[in-house]
């Protein structure tokens, strides 16, 4: 298992938003959201079902990465738009430093929830959810899910706020 994660996290930090294939987005279903925890540095757990009944965005990014950095205030702007409707937005930050992903997110204003995953147990969320919705293989990568909990749509590469208030809107 700690071999297939190890070679996950080289496709993954050796590629940015998909690899040089483009863009690209697909609607459907899924199946359910995986059932992912995780423990934060301060010793909080944080667990998919923290967002029972609310629209969630699942972003899997990374300050080195360009396409993901043009993204974020997209998120901070949806963030701040849609919290009073139900959406959730939690970063999954592939970054080679600890340090550096809180620095940038404290300088850049992040209104969600980053969480340093570039750790075993961070790669294994990363891992659950490419089970679902296929590898996650390029950044970023940006998954929805409805208020029950099914994954309704996969984002590779920049994606704007217009696009993904089209994805919202019907679920909030």
């Amino acid at each position: 298992m700690k071999k297939t994660l190890a070679l996950s996290a080289v496709a993954l930090l050796a590629s940015c938003g998909g690899g040089g294939g483009g863009d690209h987005a697909q609607g459907g279903d899924y199946g359910r959201r995986p059932d992912w925890s995780i423990t934060l540095p301060d010793g909080k757990k944080v667990a998919a079902g923290d967002y029972d009944n609310k629209v969630l965005i699942v972003d899997f990014w990374a300050t080195w990465c360009p396409p993901c950095r043009q993204e974020i205030p997209g998120f901070i702007e949806l963030q701040k738009k849609y919290a009073d409707k139900g959406l959730v937005i939690v970063g999954f930050s592939f970054d080679n430093d600890p340090t550096e992903h809180d620095v940038w997110i404290k300088q850049k204003g992040l209104n969600y929830l980053s969480i340093y995953a570039n750790t075993d147990p961070g790669r294994a969320v990363a891992e659950m959810f490419g089970k679902q919705v296929g590898e996650i293989s390029g950044l970023p990568t940006t998954i929805v899910i409805d208020r029950k909990g099914k994954i309704v749509y996969r984002h590779v590469g920049y994606g704007s706020i217009e696009e993904f208030e089209k994805v919202l809107a019907p679920l909030l």
